[in-house]
């Protein structure tokens, strides 16, 4: 399998996607950004799609939109009573337009396809470097916040007590999640990218019983289904987000059966 180059490059990506992921995951599931995070995907999708309209490559196209969009969606998500409600007006929104781009730039349903539901088999060697890049640049962002995320994220009563720039905070992490959102899109597309964000993090909060361990558990789920899809997708011809997100199903119901099991 690894004598093929392209296989070689599916890996590669994949491993600093599934750990950007994992651990972003994290803090995406203990400050209730799931619902969020399925948004971003939706206004990657957009993204991708202007990207394609106008010459830029889908990945850049979603850093564009999503950057922008994790701050308008965080501002106008900041009162929990207009939240979902305006998460999903912005999600129409986005989803239309993506549809109108891919209409405008004349590419055939292969290629939406390829937006949707991600395409890492075909990556090339420069993509392989600019999620690299890009991983590293979003892991170096949470290291750098990490401490005070941590406190914010799981003791928000405290947090608030502390006088710690909570809003400044949420800003910076909404970025991170848009980035991170735009590097998960690369192998499971930006309809199902919220799955790497929030099941293998959700699994974890079922096996760890502190935030490290949970962090350790997230990404090695996360490694698990995309490396594992990989494989699967490899010997079967099948898509590999179809695995991915199975996989990741199954971690997530023995997760659950294990806690339910250990409290009994």
């Amino acid at each position: 399998m690894f004598v093929f180059e392209f296989m070689r490059n599916a890996f590669l990506a994949s491993t600093f996607i599934a750990i950007t992921c994992g651990l972003v995951g994290v803090f995406v599931v203990a400050r209730n950004l799931s619902f969020l995070s399925h948004t971003l995907s939706e206004i990657g999708f957009a993204g991708a799609a202007f990207g394609v309209f106008v010459g830029l490559s889908p990945l850049n196209g979603m850093l564009l939109f999503t950057g922008a969009s994790s701050l308008i969606v965080g501002t106008l998500s900041v009162e929990k009573s207009h939240r979902e409600a305006s998460i999903s007006a912005v999600s129409s929104l986005f989803i239309g337009l993506g549809i109108l781009f891919l209409s405008l730039s004349n590419k055939n349903a292969s290629y939406a396809t390829n937006i949707l539901f991600g395409s890492i088999v075909g990556i090339s060697v420069a993509e392989v470097n600019q999620l690299i890049l890009l991983s590293g640049i979003a892991l170096i962002a949470l290291l750098a916040v990490y401490r005070i995320l941590v406190f914010d994220s799981f003791d928000g009563v405290g947090a608030a007590s502390q006088n710690i720039h909570r809003n400044l905070l949420s800003m910076f992490f909404l970025i991170l999640l848009a980035l991170s959102v735009s590097i998960g899109a690369q192998i499971v597309g930006s309809l199902l990218v919220f799955i790497l964000l929030t099941l293998p993090a959700a699994s974890a909060q079922y096996m760890g019983r502190s935030v490290p361990s949970m962090l350790a558990f997230s990404l090695g789920f996360a490694l698990i289904g995309v490396w594992l899809g990989l494989y699967l997708g490899y010997v079967t011809n099948w898509p590999v987000t179809f695995f991915i997100a199975s996989i990741e199903v199954v971690i997530y119901l023995l997760s659950l059966i294990y806690n339910r099991w250990q409290t009994n």
